[in-house]
């Protein structure tokens, strides 16, 4: 087995505003990963859909919506990055779009983070109503999007 050894750069990020479908959206995306190697250590692909109840106009939800869902965000990444030194995932980015809040990690260990997601939708014990799925990307193409913006 490959050993690697990696830096992992503190967060930064891009604030960026779109349309898509006529619909206005948000996405915070972290560019410390724009320059990030070697990218096969985090070779899968994260995405956590989260759908919103309390909206406003053009599908973006209410400043209680927010708080809600942030909160729901931060207790995610805690528990998806798990050891802050030697982390199982780096965050990519978050959308906000058409009802729902995307968030995206790249993972090294993809069955890390199943066990618990999973585990989570099982308990019924989260604030609103999410999916995920977890890709093989060791090229990171599903990230070229995001970290283009």
């Amino acid at each position: 087995m490959k050993e690697f050894i990696v830096d992992i750069s503190e967060e930064h990020y891009q604030v960026t505003e779109f349309k898509q479908e006529d619909l206005p959206g948000i996405g915070v995306v972290n560019i410390a990963l724009r320059d990030f190697e070697p990218k096969e250590v985090f070779a899968w692909h994260c995405s956590v859909m989260i759908d919103f109840e309390e909206l406003i106009v053009n599908g973006m939800p209410s400043q209680d919506e927010v708080k809600i869902v942030d909160k729901f965000q931060d207790f995610l990444d805690e528990k998806i990055k798990g050891d802050p030194i030697k982390p199982n995932a780096l965050f990519l980015a978050r959308i906000t779009w058409n009802k729902t809040r995307e968030i995206i990690w790249r993972i090294y260990d993809p069955e890390i983070t199943n066990d618990l997601l999973s585990a989570l939708i099982e308990s019924k014990d989260y604030p609103r109503e999410f999916d995920f799925r977890i890709d093989h990307d060791p090229e990171w193409k599903m990230t070229q999007w995001h970290l283009k913006l």
